[in-house]
C-alpha cells in the first residue's frame, strides 16, 4: 500500500508530464444537483485541514492551479444558476 508520501510523488510526477499545463475545453452536461456537488467536493477538497490524507496530496500544488480550480467551482455554479441556492445552503450548514 502506498503511504501519502508516495500518492503525492506520484501526483506529482504525472502534473510533470509534458502538455499537462496546456488548456482542454471540455463539453459536457450535467444537472444542477450535480454541478453543486461537484462545487462542494472542490471546495472541501481544496480547504482540507492538516490531519486530513487529502491535505498532504495538496502540498506540492502550485498555488495558481489551486486558485484556478477554485475559480472553475465557482465558475460551474455560475452557469448553472445555482449561486443563491449555493450560499443559502453554506449559511444553513454554518448553523
Amino acid at each position: 500500500m502506498l503511504t501519502t508520501t508516495d500518492v503525492a510523488k506520484v501526483y506529482d510526477t504525472i502534473m510533470s508530464i509534458p502538455g499537462m499545463n496546456e488548456t482542454v475545453k471540455i463539453d459536457m452536461r450535467i444537472s444542477r444537483k450535480n454541478v453543486l456537488l461537484l462545487n462542494s467536493v472542490i471546495k472541501r477538497g481544496l480547504t482540507a485541514k492538516d490531519d486530513d490524507k487529502s491535505a498532504n496530496l495538496l502540498e506540492g500544488i502550485p498555488k495558481e492551479t489551486l486558485q484556478e480550480l477554485d475559480a472553475f467551482a465557482d465558475d460551474c455554479l455560475t452557469k448553472a444558476g445555482l449561486n443563491e441556492l449555493n450560499e443559502k445552503l453554506k449559511a444553513l450548514s454554518q448553523k
